[in-house]
């Protein structure tokens, strides 16, 4: 394999002898970003204020007492706006969230993020069982699922929550992690491309974990991105990494909305 390939995806090549050479990728040959890691403290930035704006908003109670509708706006607020954000920089400061996050429809991508959807929904199951053994039952629900715990949910609010949890929340937080961190830290260039774009899959794997701020469950939280995270890395675009994040997703949405609606109890 070449430096300019992307690991894992097949090389494309031209000529028809033994000595037939690699032709670069469009992802390859196109004009580079202008931002870098600013970009990603930025939206970082805008994520955080962003929640402790609504959080005081809110009103700022215990979170038990919060009802369905502020629950929903404190957990998808910050997240879109620092995902439009995001967006935004890529527009302003590069060329588009097409070209620079590596945003592009392939079918070979959809099929590797399953698989490591997979293979992430394992590493879940296995990781829960783990977690639960050493902290306790009590220490392992997620922030969104102890908010929602034992509220009555409408049909359309459970709906809602189910989507985001499921869909939109992935796609928006690949794109914060392993579209703009992922692309600062490989503008960065440490070293070869391969090392940069290794460079990129630990720190967006890192600092993804972290950023939930869910101490307890942090060393989880790993332990759940790092597939994700290999999807980006294999294919070198963002698509794979989002279907692998949505596929980790599913089940747990699917059992807070069961839960909500009461046809599962905790």
């Amino acid at each position: 394999m070449t430096e300019g390939e992307y690991p894992g995806s097949a090389p494309d090549r031209t000529g028809d002898g033994p000595e037939r050479t690699a032709r670069p990728r469009p992802e390859e040959t196109g004009p580079s970003h202008r931002w870098g890691f600013g970009a990603f403290l930025l939206v970082e930035a805008v994520l955080l204020t962003t929640a402790a704006f609504v959080g005081a908003l809110l009103g700022g109670g215990p979170v038990e007492s919060l009802p369905v509708r502020d629950v929903l706006i404190g957990t998808m607020t910050p997240t879109l706006l620092a995902t439009a954000a995001a967006l935004a920089i890529t527009k302003v400061r590069g060329n588009g969230p097409l070209a620079d996050l590596r945003l592009s429809w392939r079918w070979d991508d959809v099929r590797i993020g399953l698989k490591f959807g997979v293979l992430g929904l394992v590493c879940t199951v296995v990781g829960v069982l783990v977690w639960t053994e050493a902290v306790g039952e009590a220490n392992t629900g997620s922030a969104i699922g102890t908010l929602v715990e034992n509220k009555p949910m409408s049909v359309s609010a459970a709906l809602v929550m189910f989507v985001y949890l499921w869909l939109l929340g992935p796609i928006c937080e690949e794109i914060i992690y392993r579209g703009v961190l992922w692309g600062a830290a490989e503008r960065l260039g440490w070293g070869s491309v391969r090392w940069s774009r290794f460079a990129a899959f630990v720190l967006s794997t890192a600092v993804f974990a972290v950023s939930h701020l869910e101490p307890l469950r942090t060393s989880l939280l790993l332990v759940i991105a790092i597939p994700i995270g290999l999807a980006r890395l294999v294919t070198g675009r963002l698509l794979g990494s989002i279907v692998a994040h949505q596929m980790n997703n599913f089940l747990p949405a699917l059992a807070i909305l069961l839960t909500s609606l009461g046809v599962l109890t905790t």
